[in-house]
């Protein structure tokens, strides 16, 4: 069993930047891929950004792309989203998830495991 949780949201102005941390306990991440999505009110909970069991292979939503980057470190079992240029259609609760073994280009959310609790992040105009 793996125990996600998300640190890192906060309020923050359009432009502006944020990093979230994803810290795990109970089993070592090193053999799954990870992901982060994101959930704004009365929407679907979608795909923001993944990276693969060694780090070598990221993708990320087209929404993101050029402003956000995903990057883990497996020694310390933390996975981080850097967040850059925010804007207010960035405000959603961020999620972190874990799942796979040993692959990568996980883009939906039945494809992970297990899930944090979310940190919520909002862009102010």
């Amino acid at each position: 069993q793996v125990q996600l949780v998300e640190s890192g949201g906060g309020l923050v102005q359009a432009g502006g930047s944020l990093r979230l941390s994803c810290a795990a306990s109970g089993r070592t991440l090193s053999k799954y891929a990870m992901g982060w999505f994101r959930q704004a009110p009365g929407k679907e909970r979608d795909f923001v950004a993944t990276i693969s069991w060694s780090g070598g292979s990221t993708y990320y939503a087209d929404s993101v792309k050029g402003r956000f980057t995903i990057s883990r470190d497996n020694a310390k079992n933390t996975v981080y989203l850097q967040m850059n240029s925010l804007k207010p259609e960035d405000t959603a609760v961020y999620y972190c998830a874990a799942g796979g073994d040993y692959v990568s280009g996980l883009r939906r959310a039945p494809e992970y495991d297990y899930w944090g609790q979310g940190t919520q992040v909002t862009v102010s105009s």
